[in-house]
């Protein structure tokens, strides 16, 4: 490339090519673009942009790095205050989410990334977020009984236009893999038309247990309990549960043997494995101390998830032939769900949006982390470190950065060998001081311009040093993008990077 054209001389050959090149044959078209490529010295695709809109200068085409940094620093805070879910689950929720974390005082965004946060599309943030993201039992045959009889069957399709009410039950055991011994269950039950889920932990599945955790589950509910399905599980298929729905004139039907689909849709089956699985893991829990941490864990989780966790909901599923396809409703939380409906009283509405207005999902998810890593080191029979134990601050803090740790979990936390890898000296250490001046001139400066300003100055470097100042850079980037997210703190992080 020769001499470097200055700014204005740029912008002043571009529009002159402009309008020769949107009259231009497609032969001279092509000649258009090879001149200018020869002048230039960049892509021919990137001509073909600058030639083609007129509205984008070339400052603007190189893209505000800064702000676009900061955009995905905030997603990074509300995705982990949000515990992870995915994109079109979370933009459900982000509008809320984004209000009570700046009315808190836990973010403060500048209002341009505060507008860009809220306009983000959820494949957008599927797209920004892909970088900080980690990547049958035997049938027993069943004796029919005169108890099972008096229990109506309720198959796939009596699921339809169901009111609020009708819950599926469910058991979710914590035996580790080992069936053998006493060990926790969870009594997990979800309505059926909103996903309002509550879950009991057991100590031991015994026919009155079950109808004690049901009974505390009915008290916890915002609507009355209309009915109950369950499957063919002998802890549920008794006189006990069966007088007790009589009694408190509850509705009891059962699924098919077999048929998991008949329980809704599977929609239990969904929730036991989105919020008790993700949430508790798959380690072996037994005694009283374990029993008592996740009454407490489950206490705060039903709050967390029934107010602040968007989820899917089946619409409908239709077979053609060996395809079946499913529509969903778009992604909303539980309590939206029953806000939306015409058969819930309205001062049930004022208190479900008083208790979230009440509620604070960032408090909820470092309470949820402090009692998960008790939970673990229950299992394990140690205590565990980890960012659950941590004040709110600290945890607040280390939000934007906890996917760099892989899971944040401390029950699904697996211990890995620590590594040792060999770290040369930083070539850009005597000059770091000018190329940040230079920076604070021009934040936009690509770091090849900067590389190509340092080699002209000193005639020291290597090209393979180039991607070493490209880390380098885009760190800086980082620190000033955080900046913008949050104005009011004063943040140490340039001296990491120097």
């Amino acid at each position: 490339m020769g001499k470097k054209i200055s700014e204005s001389a740029r912008a002043e050959l571009i529009e002159a090519t402009r309008s020769r090149y949107v009259q231009a044959s497609k032969k001279d078209k092509t000649k258009i673009l090879d001149e200018l490529v020869k002048v230039f010295g960049c892509h021919r695709k990137h001509a073909i942009r600058m030639l083609a809109n007129p509205t984008r200068s070339e400052s603007e085409q190189h893209g505000r790095q800064v702000y676009d940094q900061a955009v995905r620093e905030a997603l990074t805070v509300l995705w982990e205050a949000a515990d992870r879910i995915c994109g079109k689950r979370w933009k459900a929720i982000l509008p809320v989410l984004v209000e009570s974390m700046v009315s808190r005082g836990h973010l403060q965004l500048d209002p341009t990334v505060q507008e860009m946060v809220l306009a983000v599309s959820p494949a957008t943030i599927d797209r920004l977020l892909r970088p900080v993201r980690s990547p049958t039992k035997a049938r027993r045959k069943r004796r029919a009984s005169k108890i099972i009889r008096k229990i109506p069957v309720r198959t796939f399709s009596e699921w339809k236009d169901v009111v609020p009410g009708f819950l599926e039950i469910d058991f979710v055991v914590h035996c580790g893999g080992a069936m053998k011994g006493s060990y926790i269950h969870s009594l997990a039950a979800t309505d059926v038309c909103s996903g309002w889920t509550e879950v009991i932990p057991l100590l031991v599945r015994e026919q009155s247990l079950v109808v004690q955790g049901l009974n505390e589950v009915r008290n916890r509910l915002p609507m009355p309990m209309l009915g109950i399905n369950t499957d063919n599980d002998s802890a549920f298929i008794n006189d006990t549960l069966v007088t007790y729905c009589e009694k408190e004139q509850i509705q009891f039907t059962r699924a098919r043997a077999y048929r998991k689909n008949d329980q809704a849709l599977a929609w239990i089956e969904q929730k036991n494995g989105a919020i008790v699985r993700r949430f508790v893991g798959y380690a072996r829990f037994s005694g009283i101390a374990a029993g008592r941490t996740m009454a407490q864990l489950y206490e705060v989780l039903r709050l967390y998830v029934n107010y602040f966790q968007p989820s899917f909901k089946l619409r409908s599923k239709l077979r053609h032939g060996a395809k079946v396809r499913k529509t969903y409703w778009p992604p909303a939380t539980t309590c939206d769900r029953l806000l939306g409906r015409a058969d819930i009283s309205e001062d049930v509405k004022d208190q479900l949006r008083s208790k979230r207005g009440e509620l604070d999902p960032v408090a909820l998810l470092h309470r949820i982390r402090k009692l998960q890593s008790v939970l673990a080191s229950v299992a394990s029979h140690h205590f565990h470190n980890g960012a659950g134990n941590a004040g709110l601050e600290q945890f607040l803090a280390e939000l934007p950065h906890l996917w760099k740790a892989g899971e944040v979990r401390p029950t699904h936390r697996v211990s890995e060998k620590q590594r040792h890898r060999r770290t040369r000296k930083d070539p850009f250490e005597d000059v770091w001081t000018e190329v940040l001046h230079w920076l604070e001139k021009d934040p936009e400066a690509t770091a090849k311009d900067l590389f190509e300003r340092l080699n002209e100055k000193y005639e020291c470097f290597q090209q393979g040093q180039l991607r070493s100042l490209q880390r380098r850079i885009r760190e800086w980037r980082q620190v000033m993008a955080r900046k913008l997210v949050f104005p009011g703190s004063d943040s140490d992080e340039l001296d990491c990077i120097e």
